[in-house]
């Protein structure tokens, strides 16, 4: 599912360099992956533009990646479905029971249980 021609969303980017939304969004950037941060309260985090959700980002999303509280990731998949997106990853901490039942009856391809960060670099 991890594809150096997509584009990714980090649902749940941040500034804050203790965060895993900071580290997942560091790590593609670095390695050369194609990001797009996505955070209510920023504005610019690693010189990249931030969009408060994902319905204002002007491209298509190939993939969406999750890095928040399961509550606020079901409601983040609700957009995603609207979206017609169809990949998410939901990094360990942000999915829950309800999240990953959403994917499938949704018809979301859904990866959890896994950090992008290892899998990308196997």
């Amino acid at each position: 599912m991890i594809n150096k021609n997509y584009l990714y969303a980090v649902v749940g980017a941040s500034r804050d360099e203790k965060k895993y939304g900071y580290a997942v969004l560091k790590d593609l950037l670095e390695a050369g992956y194609k990001v797009v941060p996505v955070n209510l309260h920023e504005k610019e985090i690693l010189g990249l533009k931030v969009y408060s959700n994902l319905r204002n980002i002007p491209k298509k999303i190939d993939l969406a990646i999750i890095v928040v509280p399961p509550k606020v990731a079901l409601e983040v998949l609700k957009e995603i479905k609207e979206l017609k997106i169809k990949k998410v990853w939901m990094q360990p901490g942000s999915e829950s029971k309800e999240a990953l039942q959403f994917c499938q009856q949704n018809k979301v391809e859904c990866i959890s249980g896994a950090c992008i960060m290892i899998q990308k670099n196997k």
